[in-house]
């Protein structure tokens, strides 16, 4: 099955929107085996949209379409179906039901306008929305399957996984070859080092495949499989999965798309442990990540923003004879954070960071992208140096990922000798 993706919006043709819309479906699609052939953005004119919509039927066998199905009158993608396939609108009862429940929620009224989103293309099968007023549309004709949804990044999201991508799987359940996609997640290693450590590639992969996809959190390996039938494939899978991770497996720290800071949760509330993290130049990053992750007040017990050189002799009691002597920045400071900040939380571990982001702050000893980052536990306390890039917002995100390895390291007893 061949697919194309549309995006309409002028948001996003003139850099207003950033479009997640098209890698989220993309990689859903790869993961059904279909191939995506081309992906376009189109702004909301009509026979341009006519235009795609006609070449894209043409081309492929699945259409995906994204935007343009709000209230207002900039919003033409509806319109251009119902032109398309030459139809007509007719009133959705469910989907007006849907939307009475949403404006009640909100304890708000359901204006006229809004009502005549529940108006839907004849010829289409409704995709409900639970998240919003504008339903999705599924549309089948002459073997090709035409989907629009809306361009709100988590309405589409929800839509694809609640309906689109069950229906695909339904259709898609007889073919004759199958592939099997997982992604192993690494941090803590440069995408040329793990490159280098893996090996001669084509020996270790043996006929499957291998992708480097790097980000300033580390690198994700994709491997793709392929097989004559589901158990071929994940046995081949497991096989690959084992060797690489023999040789790169303490960089490693989950699969598909886990966060790291998933892990971590996990791995505290499985040891009954509690952290508290005492942050400068991150400015809280790291608290924030850890928090995200449902049911964090199980293992988080406390973050404090240190950022001054008073607010860490006063709040965390490091030593002010020892500040002055080697500086925020420095080894001695961060484990004295990490110490600190155990010590006046009565947690099992402490996490410290303090460095340098940039773009000013810099000493010719002292470089934008120094960090320092501390742990302390029973058995001890100790930090270490990392030197990131120039970046200010990118070495914020480097250090919360470091400082969170450094965490999942210490729980699982892995040296941090790299």
């Amino acid at each position: 099955m061949k697919a194309q993706i549309i995006t309409i919006g002028d948001e996003i043709l003139i850099g207003q929107t950033v479009n997640t819309n098209v890698s989220f479906i993309g990689e859903k699609l790869t993961n059904l085996q279909v191939e995506v052939i081309k992906s376009t953005v189109i702004g909301d004119n009509d026979e341009l949209i006519m235009k795609e919509f006609e070449d894209a039927y043409n081309h492929a066998d699945l259409i995906i379409v994204t935007g343009g199905l709000g209230p207002t009158h900039d919003d033409v993608t509806k319109s251009c179906v119902v032109r398309f396939f030459d139809t007509e609108l007719v009133k959705n009862k469910e989907v007006l039901h849907d939307i009475k429940e949403i404006f009640k929620r909100r304890g708000r009224e359901v204006t006229k306008t809004n009502e005549e989103q529940a108006l839907v293309p004849k010829i289409a099968e409704v995709i409900r929305n639970s998240r919003g007023t504008a339903p999705g549309m599924w549309i089948k004709k002459n073997e090709k399957i035409f989907v629009v949804m809306p361009g709100v990044p988590y309405e589409m999201t929800e839509m694809m996984n609640s309906t689109v991508i069950p229906k695909l799987e339904l259709l898609l359940k007889d073919r004759k070859e199958f592939t099997v996609i997982k992604n192993l997640m690494t941090t803590g290693i440069a995408e040329s080092h793990l490159y280098e450590k893996l090996g001669d590639i084509d020996e270790l992969l043996n006929g499957s495949k291998l992708a480097f996809l790097p980000n300033q959190f580390g690198v994700k390996l994709r491997l793709t499989v392929k097989g004559a039938n589901q158990d071929e494939c994940n046995n081949k899978l497991s096989e690959l999965e084992q060797r690489i991770r023999t040789i790169v497996g303490r960089y490693i720290y989950g699969k598909d798309d886990e966060k790291l800071e998933e892990v971590i949760a996990r791995l505290l509330i499985d040891r009954s442990l509690k952290v508290a993290i005492a942050e400068s130049c991150t400015g809280g990053l790291i608290s924030s990540r850890l928090t995200n992750v449902s049911g964090s007040s199980a293992f988080f017990e406390r973050g404090v923003i240190a950022y001054s050189n008073a607010s860490k002799v006063e709040i965390l009691k490091v030593d002010e004879d020892l500040l002055q002597k080697y500086g925020a920045v420095s080894l001695e400071v961060a484990r004295l954070m990490a110490e600190g900040v155990r010590a006046i939380s009565g947690t099992e571990i402490g996490l410290s960071v303090t460095g340098i982001m940039g773009p000013t702050g810099a000493t010719p000893n002292k470089p934008v992208g120094l960090v320092y980052i501390g742990i302390c536990d029973e058995n001890l306390c100790t930090a270490k140096e990392f030197r990131f890039g120039d970046d200010r917002l990118l070495n914020k995100d480097r250090t919360s990922q470091a400082a969170l390895e450094m965490l999942r390291r210490n729980l699982l007893g892995i040296p941090y000798d790299e």
